[in-house]
């Protein structure tokens, strides 16, 4: 049981998914920020078990998620709004211990920053706690200039990550979407997700199916959705000229592509990152889920009780599904 501060929250944990940064800590592909040992887990749902202030807002048994990411609230990013960048940002599941637990300890400073949200009627724990990804996704969108109605999109990547760009991008009307994947399940999946065009890269030529795709032209938009970089170089080529391109994804460290900058400049392509997400954002995500524009049943594909947390990383792992759930019951 964590013991809380003055001003903490406690929440009982219902659900919490397993994200791709987890998946990178516990093969040790990712290091920096990571304490040792401490508990993952950085997307959730739950209810409030105890509240640390006496005039809160927030009481016991509300049902609630929480963004993990915590600003500051005073450096430059914060002020402008962009308090995902803060230069002195803390986290759930880095400097405090994370959700794959019967119960979260959630700091002041998170509730301060009003990172904690109420679940929407109707909205199961499950599908609240892909609301942090979900916005993650949104902001790279929004960083790459939004999707138009009409545009045609190329993802590279049809994992949880991907199928959420997916849905997404059809939310616009009109829109066109060409997946890239070589799982022959997750290009199944794309395609029910709504996807127009789903390429085996390992079997077609990715290059050659997208200009056929687009008669020529390329994509008005490209996201990466999958830590490739040496697929860069290729996603810069399929762009047309004026489009963007997301490099959504985390990359391994040092990672680098060799690039033809000329490509950039003379076709006047748009290249942009995406970190995290804003609160408004994380509200908006919530939002879709809660309307229903974002499906969260078709991209939660497993479900396991905490007890199996080794099965459910391994599922996770091997790729056989989209978004992996842990459901703990709390004692």
């Amino acid at each position: 049981m964590p013991a809380l501060t003055p001003g903490d929250m406690l929440v009982r944990v219902r659900a919490a998914t397993i994200c791709g940064t987890d998946l990178r800590i516990c093969a040790g592909l990712k290091k920096r920020g990571v304490r040792i040992p401490s508990i993952l887990g950085h997307e959730f749902a739950g209810d409030i078990a105890a509240v640390g202030a006496e005039d809160s807002e927030w009481r016991a048994g509300q049902a609630v998620t929480v963004a993990p990411v915590i600003p500051c609230g005073e450096c430059g990013n914060c002020q402008a709004d962009l308090g995902n960048l803060c230069d002195n940002r803390s986290a759930l599941a880095y400097e405090y211990d994370g959700a794959f637990a019967q119960y979260i300890r959630v700091p002041a400073a998170a509730i301060r920053a009003g990172n904690v949200f109420a679940l929407p009627a109707d909205l199961d724990y499950a599908a609240a706690s892909i609301a942090e990804p979900l916005s993650c996704c949104l902001n790279g969108i929004e960083n790459m200039g939004g999707i138009q109605a009409g545009d045609t999109v190329l993802i590279v990547g049809a994992g949880a990550i991907g199928t959420m760009h997916l849905q997404l991008a059809k939310a616009s009307p009109g829109t066109r979407v060409i997946v890239s994947e070589p799982f022959a399940a997750r290009r199944r999946l794309a395609l029910s997700n709504g996807a127009d065009a789903a390429i085996n890269p390992l079997e077609t030529d990715v290059c050659t199916a997208v200009m056929a795709e687009t008669g020529g032209s390329g994509v008005d938009k490209a996201i990466m959705a999958v830590g490739a970089p040496e697929l860069v170089p290729e996603l810069i080529s399929l762009t047309r000229k004026n489009g963007a391109i997301s490099l959504f994804a985390g990359f391994p460290p040092g990672s680098q592509a060799l690039i033809d900058l000329n490509d950039i400049h003379y076709r006047q392509l748009h290249i942009s990152g995406a970190s995290a997400s804003t609160s408004a954002q994380f509200a908006r995500a919530l939002d879709l889920l809660a309307s229903r524009i974002i499906d969260a049943d078709a991209i939660i594909t497993h479900r396991f009780p905490l007890a199996q947390f080794d099965e459910a990383l391994s599922t996770a792992q091997a790729g056989r599904g989209l978004k992996v759930a842990l459901l703990p019951e709390a004692g």
